[in-house]
């Protein structure tokens, strides 16, 4: 690495992603550790989790929720809800403006569940209005399917907005909020979600290894007999843990480890304010630099999350992504590439275990490797 380069905090790869994301060292040391699916210990160490994950959200079994852990990744918790919470005669709206809404309807399709797809371009929110004169239009949707934050780009969803037309029209409203729970706010009553998904290895800087869902336990429970797949069953896996506090089928037991660590850091940073605060400071000095390198970020900002930022390519015909992104990493950076149908964008995240120290070190590392490109971003 050039030593002109500030070095980063961690002594492996920083990722700059919406996740997997770079952990700490003490949540790598969390996994050290062997754990038996079956005992007592390790039973109360996830039934803690669970209970700590509903005061994340804002609420708790006392006021009618439950938390489900479900084994994989985010994509599972969602398909899960899905899976078992629709219907036979249901049907689902997804709104969608980028590749985790269209995912969400490919679900539907292979789940052969009855859906239609609101969609806005890539650079726009969800719009509650248009969802309003839909869902007057169409009394057969049962359930409203929404991401916060679209990692396609990193745009924010007007969830408040989506959830206040979802109640006005009595359905259901089911919540990917894979990249924001843990740092964005989430009044999960008064938006009126039945369903919040999240991911172990996102804002709460665990690892892979499960999801969890937030749900209205009266709405859980009215799924009784809807499930259309075995593993997937929510519903049973709760009652697995209401009678066992065990999981049904083997468990991550390194990655719950894990994400104990990560709760308690997330605790002693402050909560989720804390947290987003600290994203919210690595994000704008990213932007800042970026633009300061002729580098323009895709979405205007009164859009823009502080999860993960796209970048359009530099108009020089000779910054080619592959060998930029390459020799980033031969930096020690990762980045992310893009997803986006109508422009050539690369992102970068701000969250994970990185301070704006970090934030630094890929600025100069970026600088760096246009100079070695011979590559004029402005």
């Amino acid at each position: 690495m050039n030593k002109t380069i500030p070095l980063p905090s961690s002594h492996d790869k920083l990722l700059f992603t919406p996740g997997p994301l770079t952990t700490s060292l003490s949540v790598k040391k969390a996994m050290l550790h062997d754990a038996g699916s079956w005992h007592s210990e390790f039973n109360t160490r996830v039934t803690s989790i669970r209970e700590r994950l509903l005061t994340i959200a804002g609420v708790s079994r006392a006021s009618g929720y439950e938390c489900v852990l479900m084994q994989g990744s985010g994509t599972f918790g969602v398909e899960a809800v899905f899976a078992t919470c629709i219907p036979r005669e249901g049907k689902v709206v997804v709104l969608s403006n980028g590749a985790y809404g269209e995912r969400m309807a490919l679900m539907l399709q292979h789940l052969q569940i009855k859906h239609t797809v609101l969609r806005t371009p890539e650079n726009s929110p969800n719009d509650p209005a248009a969802l309003d004169t839909l869902l007057t239009a169409d009394d057969a949707i049962t359930h409203v399917a929404v991401v916060h934050c679209e990692t396609t780009t990193g745009i924010l969803n007007p969830i408040d907005e989506v959830g206040a037309v979802t109640r006005k029209h009595r359905r259901s409203l089911i919540v990917d909020a894979m990249s924001s729970f843990g740092a964005i706010p989430i009044d999960t009553q008064e938006i009126g979600a039945d369903f919040i998904v999240s991911s172990a290895n996102k804002c709460i800087e665990g690892v892979p290894g499960f999801s969890f869902v937030i749900a209205r336990r009266d709405a859980l429970l009215a799924s009784e007999g809807h499930a259309r797949c075995l593993s997937l069953n929510l519903l049973d896996q709760l009652k697995a843990f209401e009678k066992s506090g065990q999981f049904r089928y083997t468990p991550p037991t390194h990655a719950i480890l894990a994400f104990e660590q990560a709760l308690n850091e997330l605790e002693l940073e402050g909560g989720v304010a804390a947290r987003g605060e600290r994203y919210r400071r690595n994000h704008v000095k990213l932007v800042a630099g970026m633009k300061n390198l002729g580098l323009r970020p895709f979405l205007d900002k009164k859009v823009q999350s502080v999860i993960i930022t796209s970048f359009h390519y530099p108009t020089d015909r000779r910054f080619l992504f592959p060998d930029f992104y390459s020799r980033l990493s031969e930096k020690g950076f990762i980045i992310y590439p893009g997803k986006l149908t109508q422009a050539e964008t690369f992102r970068i995240g701000s969250i994970g275990r990185i301070f704006e120290s970090d934030i630094r070190s890929l600025l100069a590392a970026i600088a760096e490797t246009l100079d070695e490109l011979g590559v004029r971003a402005g």
